[in-house]
């Protein structure tokens, strides 16, 4: 997988967002997009793979569970402008019995220049306790079948990434 130019036909595997087009309001004072509407178009990207998981909103409904975002991790790598259009990707790297680890891409669509990359950890939490619990085991079984397709794809050398502490 490329890190700097990205083109959806090499992430096919990936669950992709349509096209999202930036709003004139998301736009901050420097004239690009504000750090907070990068962190809405993951969060619908990450609602469209949940659904594919069969963990979406029927699942939150009928199984009064769903997950909670408890860690992530934005890196900006290019600007987004008024009038970019953008794609998101997903890509499912891990999972265990009660997380998920996500990692996901947004491109621009004219030049696939990577814009940002999004680092994830979810847990399963059970809404009526509102405490972590187990996936039921189809839904354990989903997971694991993501990531094994995922994996195809490679690892971004931006996974794992920290922000080191600055010296003097």
């Amino acid at each position: 997988m490329a890190d700097t130019t990205m083109h959806a036909r090499d992430d096919a595997a990936l669950v992709w967002s349509p096209p999202f087009d930036i709003e004139l309001g998301w736009l901050d004072g420097n004239g690009h997009l504000n750090m907070a509407y990068y962190h809405v178009m993951f969060d619908r990207t990450v609602d469209l793979a949940l659904d594919v998981l069969g963990l979406g909103d029927a699942y939150r409904t009928e199984n009064k569970a769903g997950l909670f975002t408890v860690e992530t991790h934005v890196i900006y790598r290019s600007e987004v402008h008024a009038h970019d259009k953008v794609r998101v990707s997903f890509q499912l790297l891990g999972c265990d019995e009660k997380r998920l680890h996500a990692f996901q891409t947004m491109v621009r669509e004219a030049d696939g220049q990577l814009a940002a990359t999004s680092e994830n950890l979810f847990v399963h939490v059970d809404l009526e306790a509102r405490r972590a619990a187990p996936f039921p085991a189809d839904g354990l079984t989903r997971a694991r079948d993501m990531v094994a397709a995922h994996a195809a794809v490679g690892t971004s050398k931006y996974v794992g990434r920290r922000i080191a502490p600055l010296g003097d």
